[in-house]
């Protein structure tokens, strides 16, 4: 099996590295990954400037192509030319899958994410995709190596069950500050629709302009609907949800056809 390998935190996280690690035996890994931190650059693809490229060895282990744009752009370049250019005419991965990420991405946070946008881009040309991310509460406790173990254990029990060609699954391991940290239960869950609670701090710069800066945790909401990714994560379970990327509301369609198409 031939893997796409891909992130939003940027080729040198420790994310990605130690997911590449953790994956190693389950297929042959092609990394394709932006050069620099793009969290939070949602599907944004680049028309208006050049792609760079370049092959870069991040350990002994890890060496992958360092494109200079967002997430979705590595996967779509990846599988448009740069794929086919390594492999030959006609060939695909068999399987995308984008991260560790370095913070859930549960709730209407999957909106933001460029973790699940890369994986949303692959499985929209026809790839299967996992996006995987990991929930923080103390980075600097952070044990990568132990989630990209519980992260690989998720991703067999999904890829036990074939999955289909347009195919996107989010996978959320809980807070891993330790390296036996034990297997968590798997719960597969809806996202959480409701807003996040986030703030911004005023601040005012040296030269006495005034600026803001985003916080929050990410993990706040108006709402916690029962049964969703969100309280799943919260009370230390690793999560699973399907998604999709056809946006259209089914639910409304008959209501606005009756009042634009039969008025």
């Amino acid at each position: 099996m031939k893997i796409l390998l891909t992130n939003d935190d940027g080729i040198r996280a420790p994310g990605i590295i130690a997911l590449h690690k953790a994956l190693q035996d389950l297929g042959e890994l092609v990394v394709f990954a932006p050069e620099t931190v793009q969290s939070a650059t949602s599907h944004g693809i680049t028309y208006t400037s050049p792609l760079m490229t370049q092959m870069v060895e991040v350990t002994e282990s890890m060496s992958g192509v360092a494109v200079d744009g967002r997430p979705a752009d590595c996967v779509k370049l990846a599988l448009e030319a740069l794929w086919e250019e390594r492999f030959g005419e006609g060939t695909r991965p068999d399987l995308t899958i984008s991260g560790m990420n370095s913070g859930s991405n549960v709730g209407i946070n999957i909106i933001y994410s460029g973790t699940v946008a890369a994986a949303i881009e692959s499985a929209f040309l026809g790839v299967p995709s996992i996006a995987v991310s990991l929930h923080l509460k103390n980075r600097s406790l952070t044990c990568y190596d132990r989630a990209a173990e519980i992260s690989r254990e998720v991703i067999d029990r999904v890829l036990e069950n074939k999955l289909e060609p347009h195919e996107v699954i989010n996978i959320n391991v809980p807070a891993c500050e330790t390296p036996d940290r034990a297997m968590p239960e798997i719960k597969v869950v809806e996202m959480n629709g409701s807003s996040v609670l986030g703030h911004y701090d005023k601040r005012v710069a040296p030269d006495g302009r005034t600026y803001y800066w985003a916080a929050g945790d990410g993990m706040a909401f108006t709402h916690t609907a029962e049964g969703s990714d969100v309280e799943a994560l919260k009370l230390g379970h690793a999560t699973v949800t399907p998604l999709d990327y056809v946006l259209s509301n089914t639910s409304r369609m008959p209501l606005w056809k009756d009042r634009l198409e039969n008025s």
